[in-house]
């Protein structure tokens, strides 16, 4: 699960984002220096914005980070604080890990689409791939549900033509890699990466 935290850009402030939600409906509620927001429509979380951050946690930096439990220690203390009850079970998981393309078929309602099946240590994910160099025998980038891509789109279980995909194969773009290359294609690691391993990004 990944947090965001920027001084420069909006302040002193750690924004733990749970779910997406319309602007025009959010409902934001204070205990102390925790703001709760959620949708005034059903009631439904959608994160956490915690003022004066630096006060509480040795951040490791800026820009995005991933939630671990060092950080998430003190934020249940900061709850327990300001008397607010939210039991704050997250998946604290890697989201982006290294995967092993088993086995490639066609999509049978598109050309350019292959059907992988790609093995990240802990589970098996059917991902329905584009890109025209995936083949099988790979290790690659797997951005699993859950994640917060670079350019700010969130990885969540999906229907492409009609075949479901949990997950997507990355390429070097994608991931905001530094000099990506301009031609389409997924970025395909060496051997010396470990299945399963968490990519930093």
């Amino acid at each position: 699960m990944d947090v965001f935290y920027n001084e420069k850009g909006i302040g002193d402030v750690l924004i733990i984002p749970i779910k997406e939600g319309n602007r025009q409906t959010f409902k934001q509620q204070a205990y102390g220096d925790v703001v709760k927001i959620t949708d005034s429509r059903d009631g439904s979380l959608l994160g956490y914005n915690i003022f004066n951050a630096s006060r509480y946690f040795n951040l490791p930096g800026e820009g995005k980070m991933m939630l671990t439990e060092e950080m998430l220690r003190p934020i249940k203390d900061l709850f327990t604080e300001n008397q607010l009850e939210d039991v704050l079970d997250f998946d604290l998981s890697p989201k982006f890990v290294v995967g092993y393309v088993e086995s490639i078929e066609p999509h049978e309602n598109a050309d350019k689409l292959k059907v992988c099946q790609v093995d990240t240590a802990d589970e098996q994910l059917q991902i329905v791939c584009g890109a025209p160099n995936v083949d099988r025998g790979q290790k690659v980038v797997v951005a699993k549900v859950g994640a917060t891509m670079p350019g700010g789109m969130k990885i969540k279980d999906a229907e492409l033509r009609g075949v479901p995909s949990s997950g997507m194969i990355c390429s070097a773009k994608e991931l905001g890699l530094p000099d990506a290359p301009k031609e389409k294609g997924i970025l395909v690691l060496s051997d010396e990466y470990e299945v399963g391993a968490p990519f930093e990004v």
